[in-house]
């Protein structure tokens, strides 16, 4: 009895081994066993073939250029600072040496103007002088040389500064230097030229301290013709 018991487990145990279904189901599933495998031996090729120092490498690199870039804009903006200050600095300087050549060219521009009302009272004082001085008492004589000794030292010392007087008499008429006071029909001379100068003016260096007052010429009024009797 217990001998065809166990044939017969031995039979069943040779049909279960000799089933076609199952080795089937066994190598599909050693397939899927060898490709996930598979699968999971590339990934780890892969990570494998990341390196971590390139990755940090990288990031540094990135860190550094964006450091880098912050700082050339930071050195630009602090050149073109410094730029903007020499040039302001510079121009500084040149107004200061030309505001300081003007205070010494014209600085006695004010006093020369208020000099001028004397210096032509002291100009018509000596006109108005006569020339032959010897019937004179000997006082008013030595003051009258010292009056006019005085006037050439002042046209020196308005010389020394730069203090010219303007005489323009037989010069075409210059509205810059010289007013117009009259008109004077003439055929002598051309049209605009000064015949008469009322007044002289003066100029220091080129900066008009007051205009000579003159008289300007114009074409003289054509003749009427005489009339006849007939």
């Amino acid at each position: 009895m217990t001998s065809e018991t166990d044939n017969k487990d031995a039979k069943d145990q040779d049909i279960g081994d000799n089933n076609p279904k199952d080795k089937e189901q066994e190598a599909a599933s050693e397939d899927i066993q060898q490709s996930a495998s598979s699968e999971q031996l590339d990934a780890e090729d892969k990570i494998a073939d990341l390196n971590l120092a390139d990755i940090i490498d990288d990031a540094d690199n990135i860190d550094d250029k964006g450091g880098e870039n912050a700082a050339d804009e930071d050195a630009a903006e602090l050149k073109d600072q410094l730029l903007r200050l020499m040039a302001d600095s510079e121009n500084l300087r040149k107004r200061s040496e030309r505001d300081v050549s003007a205070a010494k060219k014209y600085g006695a521009l004010g006093l020369a103007r208020d000099l001028l009302g004397s210096i032509d009272n002291l100009e018509t004082a000596i006109s108005h002088m006569p020339e032959n001085k010897d019937d004179m008492d000997e006082t008013l004589k030595n003051i009258l040389i010292g009056v006019e000794m005085s006037a050439r030292e002042l046209a020196s010392v308005l010389e020394r500064h730069h203090i010219k007087k303007v005489t323009p008499e037989k010069e075409k008429f210059d509205y810059n230097i010289h007013q117009a006071m009259f008109e004077v029909p003439t055929d002598e001379v051309e049209p605009g030229m000064v015949v008469q100068v009322v007044q002289s003016g003066y100029m220091l260096h080129d900066r008009l301290l007051r205009p000579a007052m003159v008289g300007v010429s114009k074409a003289a009024l054509p003749s009427e013709p005489e009339k006849t009797d007939g």
